[in-house]
């Protein structure tokens, strides 16, 4: 049996929810709420597995909803719904921690489906939202691509700079790329050149600034 719980400051769409929950038999409904205050002291005692949830709620809305599941509850999966494909919330939740994104006006089998499958693993999102989730990781892709393009690294050196970024040493960073302290240095010093920069602080800045990694 599936435990779900559903936060929605509509009471309409909460009691079609909780219709469609009753009459799965896999399912069961364990909560539901206006908003996500008091989440933690109303959730402790029935945990659900998974939690249909409402962005835009009045007091602690959903966004900081999903962040206090995957701090008390990070086994609970977490489904964002909202009205809109094109809501500025959603890389934020799902950068939060969500588990699935799916648009409020989705069909009832596809949001059963959603559930099921995000219970086995999977991450349930409405095909318009997955598209802009897409679109929006090649966009980055192109803008690292033309910024790597921009200073002309080379493969290596760019595998280096980003195990700068990731705070590795010298020592490390030779260990990781199985190459030599020396190379690593020499690396160094053709990124430092490169980029203008003068010391692994400023690359790293850059680097992350200009989202070359």
């Amino acid at each position: 049996m599936i435990k779900i719980a559903i936060f929605d400051d509509h009471q309409v769409r909460r009691e079609a929810l909780k219709l469609l929950i009753d009459l799965h038999p896999d399912l069961e409904l364990c909560g539901e709420y206006s908003d996500c205050t008091n989440l933690v002291s109303n959730i402790k005692n029935n945990i659900p597995n998974v939690v249909l949830m409402d962005i835009h709620m009045p007091g602690i809305d959903g966004l900081a909803g999903v962040k206090l599941f995957k701090a008390h509850f990070p086994e609970t999966h977490v489904i964002m719904q909202t009205v809109f494909d094109d809501d500025d919330h959603l890389f934020q939740c799902l950068l939060a921690g969500a588990d699935g994104y799916i648009l409020k006006k989705t069909p009832n089998d596809r949001l059963i489906a959603g559930i099921m499958e995000v219970t086995e693993g999977g991450a349930p999102m409405s095909p318009s939202i997955a598209r802009r989730v897409l679109a929006h990781f090649s966009n980055q892709s192109r803008n690292r691509n033309k910024a790597q393009a921009e200073y002309e690294l080379s493969k290596r050196e760019i595998d280096v700079l980003s195990c700068l970024v990731k705070g590795s040493s010298q020592k490390m960073i030779a260990a990781e790329l199985f190459i030599s302290v020396f190379t690593v240095n020499n690396h160094m010093k053709n990124i430092y050149l490169k980029m203008q920069v003068h010391n692994v602080s400023e690359a790293v800045a850059t680097a992350i600034q200009k989202n070359i990694v």
